[in-house]
């Protein structure tokens, strides 16, 4: 059975058209372990196995990382789900977890590895990869080599001139409102288009990500109508790549993550190797659990992080707070802001990538989770399971 579901494979930055340059193409047995990426039967493996699978570009750490503060409970709570109460505690199987973290009021109250992970490992974020795309923007607006949101993304990438990203704002590409006709559809065993692209671009790197963006035409007048797009993420990373006039993990090592104290290094899952592959911002980040924890605490301490101002609060503010209390998947709760999910009935907000990756920010209770899975491709259950785990955990105070 078809299922539409949200499939976080990204887009390349710095290039809209193909390189050029002579891709080296991977071994026919690489490619093909790169098909079994997301298969249900190996991707508590695979996910967080990205640059032993694909090559990837290292986003560097410096220094020692910031000290997190630790009080670690039990989880002795229950949350409500499908007309049960379900202990905590079985959480963590029953949502197919890799690695969970839950930090209260800056203190890490619960932590644990699942499946051979450790804290050194890094995992894939899928479409969390978003939400640190939305910070770039932020810092690049802050550093005023982007001027406004409001600009026109063409001002900044003139290659999309005559494309249905010609008179699209940065803003309604944020908000997932460009009006571009584009199908994030993507069905699990068949040729669909997304399968095709995906296969040329992130499995046999024979093309760039980003090239659909040349030809894409206008379904809607930009702002109208809500359409969640990685092609979308992929041109805002075009912007930034363009604005900061450097490859975006480089503008990222150096105006972010050398600066914000993190244990270990990031990488990026490009869609080829260098110097013809580019970095996949719109799903293709890596990180251990305690930096995407500390993504999180950055949001939620408006943007300051290792005893430095990194990210505007009014950026904070302006990206996470829905201005339309639009549901917009229809079987979940969700609102939709800059490239994070907000939680409708409350001032939470989501970075969530496919098959169970979320970063989770309440500023009300002063709690971020991470939790990082394996979903089975299409699982729907877990998914409204997760939410209703992290609102119920929003309100927990843990002895």
């Amino acid at each position: 059975m078809k299922r539409r579901i949200h499939l976080c494979v990204a887009v390349v930055t710095v290039v809209v058209v193909a390189s050029t340059a002579v891709l080296a193409a991977p071994s026919k047995t690489l490619i093909e372990l790169r098909r079994h990426l997301l298969d249900a039967d190996i991707n508590a493996l695979t996910f967080h196995s990205i640059d032993a699978m694909f090559e990837v570009i290292r986003v560097p750490k410096a220094g020692r990382a910031a000290p997190l503060k630790e009080h670690p409970v039990v989880l002795d709570f229950t949350y409500s789900f499908e007309g049960r109460e379900i202990p905590a505690q079985d959480f963590l199987e029953r949502t197919y977890t890799n690695a969970l973290l839950v930090i209260k009021n800056d203190e890490i109250v619960f932590e644990r590895y699942l499946n051979n992970t450790t804290p050194d490992t890094h995992f894939l974020s899928m479409s969390m990869a978003k939400s640190i795309t939305s910070i770039l923007i932020g810092m690049a607006v802050s550093d005023g080599v982007i001027a406004s949101v409001n600009d026109p993304i063409v001002k900044y990438v003139p290659e999309l001139k005559g494309t249905g990203y010609d008179g699209v704002t940065i803003r309604q590409a944020l908000m997932m409102r460009s009006g571009v006709d584009w199908n994030e559809r993507y069905d699990f065993g068949k040729e669909s288009p997304m399968q095709q692209l995906h296969n040329a671009a992130i499995v046999e790197n024979r093309i760039r990500f980003t090239e659909p963006a040349l030809h894409a035409a206008r379904a809607h007048p930009p702002g109208e109508v809500f359409n969640y797009s990685t092609l979308e993420t992929g041109v805002l990373g075009l912007v930034i790549a363009h604005a900061v006039k450097r490859p975006l993990p480089d503008y990222m090592a150096e105006r972010w993550w050398r600066r914000a104290g993190m244990q270990s290094e990031g990488f990026w899952l490009a869609d080829g190797s260098p110097p013809a592959g580019r970095a996949v911002n719109g799903m293709g980040f890596n990180a251990v659990l305690r930096d995407y924890g500390r993504i999180g605490l950055m949001m939620l301490h408006g943007g300051r992080a290792n005893g430095v101002r990194l990210l505007s609060e009014d950026w904070v503010r302006e990206a996470t707070t829905a201005e339309r209390a639009e549901r917009v998947v229809p079987r979940l709760n969700r609102g939709y802001q800059y490239q994070w999910w907000t939680f409708l009935g409350s001032d939470a907000y989501c970075a969530i990538g496919l098959q169970g990756q979320f970063l989770y920010v309440d500023p009300k209770s002063r709690t971020v989770v991470v939790k990082l899975s394996y979903f089975p491709p299409g699982e729907e259950r877990a998914d409204a399971e997760t939410e209703a785990f992290l609102r119920r955990i929003a309100l927990w105070n843990p002895n």
